[in-house]
Parts: structure tokens; sequence; C-alpha cells
């Protein structure tokens, strides 16, 4: 994705590959959906709209506001997670993983910033009246809801399918929005510089769906959230070794405390 020029159009292309690909899968085996409640639908559109806007909100974030400080507050999901995994369905931590949630919450939180001061720290925090920083906070927000109505649907539906489902949501509230005239001509445009590229991410974002909701089915969601978070170390690693970005001593340590933090979950 980052090395895609129009970055709206190269994503809702991976949401659409994946959704075809899911679509074979499905029918050409010769299956068909499991019957779906109303109550299955309900919960996969409303994830569905929560994933949107995060996406959208952390779009409008990350294009007007500085990264080191908005990209930190965009990861507030995770303090939200658990806090409705205990309440709303019923979960319960342990010392040792919720440490590790504590452990991958800060890595998450300082991996984007500039140095490891007090004033750095706490500066997301005082710019509570930028748009930018607003956005980001509010991404984190509709994120941790998305997560718990994507935990209910899983744990009442098959994964496969109810991922079936949710994609094909997505996918549909993305096409809204390029049905605007403003992304006339750049659909096909992408697509003629990327294909490749679309070709291949789309195979690696299906595994992405499915992979973290067959573990969501499997675990607590308050566990699940905060774990995923695994995937900045492979962002790191991506970055050092193929797109040649600096590697700083606080990534370094971040990516230290969100592997301690996984460690401390997989013992809790």
């Amino acid at each position: 994705m980052k090395q895609s020029h129009d970055k709206t159009v190269f994503i809702w292309w991976m949401f659409l590959c994946s959704w075809s690909l899911m679509s074979l899968f499905v029918f050409g085996s010769g299956q068909s959906l499991p019957d779906l409640s109303l109550r299955s639908l309900s919960l996969a559109a409303a994830a569905a709209v929560c994933f949107v806007l995060y996406h959208w909100f952390t779009g409008f974030a990350y294009r007007e506001g500085d990264l080191s400080m908005t990209y930190p507050l965009a990861q507030t999901a995770m303090l939200y997670v658990p806090v409705w995994g205990v309440f709303l369905l019923g979960e319960r931590l342990t010392f040792a993983g919720g440490l590790g949630i504590l452990l991958i919450v800060m890595g998450a939180y300082c991996i984007q910033l500039r140095s490891l001061s007090p004033d750095e720290l706490f500066r997301p925090f005082s710019q509570l009246t930028n748009r930018s920083v607003q956005a980001a906070l509010l991404a984190g927000f509709v994120y941790s809801i998305g997560a718990v109505l994507d935990k209910t649907g899983v744990d009442n539906y098959s994964a496969y399918h109810f991922t079936y489902v949710l994609v094909f949501f997505m996918l549909s509230f993305m096409s809204l929005n390029l049905v605007r005239s403003r992304y006339r001509g750049r659909i096909l445009k992408e697509w003629s510089r990327n294909r490749t590229l679309i070709l291949w991410s789309g195979p690696v974002m299906l595994a992405s769906f499915l992979s973290f909701r067959f573990g969501l089915q499997l675990s607590p969601v308050s566990y699940a959230v905060p774990v995923r978070q695994v995937s900045l170390l492979i962002g790191v690693l991506i970055g050092l070794l193929f797109l040649r970005e600096p590697f700083g001593r606080i990534r370094l340590l971040s990516s230290g405390l969100i592997l301690l933090g996984v460690v401390f979950i997989w013992h809790g």
C-alpha cells in the first residue's frame, strides 16, 4: 500500500480482490452461506461501518497532522477493548495478561515518537483541540467498538463466513465513496499502474482477515486486539530491510516492549 499511487483506490482494489477470492472459495466448492440471522447480518454491517470509519479517521489524521502525534493516539483502541471485553463480554484477564496488554500499548504508543522525553510523551494529549488529534482519538474509539462487534459475530456464526459478509459490507461502503465524481478515471488508472501489487496484496489481506478472526474466535478480544500489534514488529523489519527506513533506538525499544507484551499474554 505504501508503494501505491492512489491509496484510497488501492485499498478498494485490495478489498475487491480479497472478497473475490473468498467468493471463489465459498461458491466454487459448491457450498453456500449458512443461514444468516438478522443479528449476525446486523453485527457484520455495524462492524463494517466502524472499520470504514476507522480508516477514514486515520487517513484524515495522518494527512492533516504530524505522524508522531497522531499515530500513537490512533492506537488507543487497545485501551478500550479490554474494558469492553470485561464489562460487556464477561471476559477475565490474568495479571500476566493484563501486564502484557499494558506493555503492548506502551510499545505501540511510543513507536512513532521522536524522543522519550516527558514533553514528547505527553505532546499528543496537549493538542486535543487539533482536528487531526481528534480524528486519531475517534479512530481508536470506533475501532474498539468494531472489535467487540466482530468478536460477538464470530462467536455466533462461522468465522470464515462472517468475515466474508463483513468484507462485503466494507467493500460496499468503500464503493459508495468511489462513486463520487472526484474518483472518475482513478480506479482504472491505479489498476494499470499497480495491478501486480494489487493481485499480491489481495491474498495477503485475505490471510490477515481470516487468521485474525479465527484467532478472535479462539481467544478473548481483550488479548486478540493487542497481540495483533505484532504487525508493528514486521513493519519495522520491512522498513529496515526493504524500504531502507531509519531504525532508531525508539523503534527498537518499542518493538521490544511489544514482543515482551506478547510473551506475557502467551503465558497469561
